[in-house]
């Protein structure tokens, strides 16, 4: 499967945060995230292993008990069912994979 970089439509998931699927698979699936100066990613967990890169900006992950912050060219891999958070401490764009594919990201 290919995805042209023109297609697709960011959609909101969040107050500040938008989110276009660029690609999937059987088993993972790409995204690219957009987050506004000040946007918060609520404490959650799920199934998927989420593996990203933040392409520019700066976020303030907290991943169980630890803090990280991120800048453009950093990467992270939080396991499935581990408690994580984010904060957009300036405007920020991330690709991130998640593995299984994430349902709910497949706009459908």
């Amino acid at each position: 499967m290919f995805q042209r970089a023109r297609n697709g439509k960011y959609r909101q998931l969040l107050e500040g945060v938008h989110l276009k699927t660029l690609v999937h698979g059987e088993l993972t699936l790409m995204g690219q995230f957009k987050l506004q100066k000040g946007a918060v990613v609520p404490a959650h967990g799920h199934v998927h292993e989420q593996i990203g890169m933040l392409i520019s900006g700066k976020l303030r992950f907290r991943v169980g008990d630890e803090t990280f912050d991120a800048e453009a060219g950093d990467s992270w891999c939080i396991p499935g069912e581990v408690e994580h958070s984010a904060e957009a401490l300036e405007d920020s764009v991330a690709v991130e994979v998640f593995s299984p594919v994430r349902e709910e990201y497949l706009g459908k």
